[in-house]
């Protein structure tokens, strides 16, 4: 059996290039936002597929080890810059090609560092304008009246001002939580107070629903559920500081504008009609396409996939709850993005799924009851917001079995004599 380092050709090649190319590539997968279990997979896959089929690896949410065998030495490799989706999805694309035989190690690692240091498509402050639509749309979903949506949208405004104000100013980027909440919802509680809208909490939790850390807890909950403790104790941990933010910001608004209690119950105005839900799913699939700079050419399919899935939710959330419906949006998620990747030319199931996930968890997280925890529904709040992310959490874990089904033959049997 050939050595693992012969493997990756180059006559220059440096001591253990496998070990490195995989080291790169896990970085890669952590910087674009994957569980740390779904890494070690690919990693692991990967290794036996270019010849070590006793790799090791552990992932963190802030690096990983990869020795390739028992006795060989263990590397760590630390997680640098964010990948944008885009990145993400063109890692994921390497790491099949390497799976398949289509590309050796250090062609996979010149395309790796370009990869890197690709510009994105659009500018960052086009890309921060998605939470515009983002906000209007998940308002159409929750209190779709026309004074709470033009609040929602306003209140957006405030959200991706504050956005590129972190992104140029770094060490500002820790308090962007508690000042969105407290901008937000002193604006959206001003004009409740003016007797300009009703229902401020529901139009208050759209407006922030890009910043909120739903898809974080998701993956934390996701990850513990699949042994890995460590790496979904950080991320709950690292969610749950940064809801607590966002709650204190909202609850520091109430005080200053001298709401009661009674005014963040709750209260939706109005139920929103078919056409209105299609306009708001319409609106926030396009600002989370513009937001996460995604790939043109994965757009129309991710699209398909989101409408499916979301439908399902909907439908399914009306009749038996949060939880329910967000277990059944990530299972259809899952399966759908798993037909269309088997598809001729169809999309990685991880580049359609994605985005589908950051849709569904915002509609099913029971961030409405979490929100009140602060002015007294007590348990019951509590217990419906934490269903709601086991719901999303266990469909998530579902799909992933559900991705890993493999592509039908298109062969067909004889039948026998």
């Amino acid at each position: 059996m050939p050595s693992t380092s012969s493997l990756v050709r180059g006559t220059e090649a440096p001591p253990d290039p496998l070990r490195r190319l995989l080291l790169e590539l896990g970085e890669a997968l952590l910087g674009g936002g994957l569980p740390v279990h779904d890494v070690e997979e690919e990693l692991r896959g990967l290794g036996r597929a270019l010849g070590a089929p006793d790799v090791r690896v552990a992932a963190l949410t802030n690096g990983l080890f990869v020795a390739l065998g028992a006795h060989e030495a263990t590397r760590f490799q630390p997680v640098g810059a964010a990948l944008r989706f885009e990145q993400t999805a063109d890692v994921l694309h390497l790491v099949h090609r390497l799976r398949a035989g289509e590309l050796d190690g250090p062609r996979a690692l010149a395309e790796l560092e370009g990869i890197r240091r690709a510009p994105a498509r659009r500018p960052a402050w086009v890309a921060d304008l998605g939470a515009l639509p983002v906000g209007v749309g998940v308002c159409l979903f929750l209190q779709p009246a026309a004074a709470n949506v033009l609040a929602a949208g306003l209140g957006s405004l405030i959200v991706v001002g504050l956005t590129v104000l972190a992104r140029r100013l770094p060490y500002l980027r820790p308090l962007l939580p508690v000042t969105a909440g407290f901008l937000v919802a002193l604006l959206v509680l001003l004009l409740a107070r003016a007797s300009l809208l009703d229902g401020p909490l529901r139009t208050i939790v759209a407006t922030l629903a890009i910043l909120l850390p739903g898809g974080l807890l998701v993956t934390g909950l996701s990850e513990i559920a699949a042994g890995a403790a460590s790496a979904g104790t950080a991320r709950l941990v690292s969610g749950a500081v940064q809801l607590a933010l966002f709650l204190a910001g909202v609850a520091a608004a109430a005080t200053a504008t001298g709401m009661p209690a009674t005014a963040l119950a709750n209260v939706q105005v109005a139920k929103p009609s078919w056409w209105v839900i299609a306009l708001g799913l319409a609106l926030a699939v396009a600002g989370v396409v513009v937001n996460v700079h995604t790939p043109p050419p994965a757009i129309p399919w991710i699209v398909v996939v989101i409408a499916v899935s979301v439908t399902v939710q909907v439908v399914v959330g009306s009749t038996h709850g949060a939880a329910i419906g967000g277990l059944a949006g990530a299972v259809t998620a899952a399966a759908t993005a798993t037909l269309v990747h088997w598809l001729p030319g169809g999309p990685l199931w991880q580049v359609l799924y994605l985005p589908a996930f950051w849709i569904v968890v915002p509609g099913s997280f029971g961030l409405l009851n979490t929100a009140q925890i602060e002015v007294g529904n007590g348990a019951q709040s509590v217990l419906t917001a934490v269903s709601a992310v086991f719901g999303v959490s266990i469909g998530t874990l579902i799909g992933a079995v559900i991705s890993r089904i493999p592509r039908p033959s298109r062969t067909v049997p004889l039948p026998l004599a």
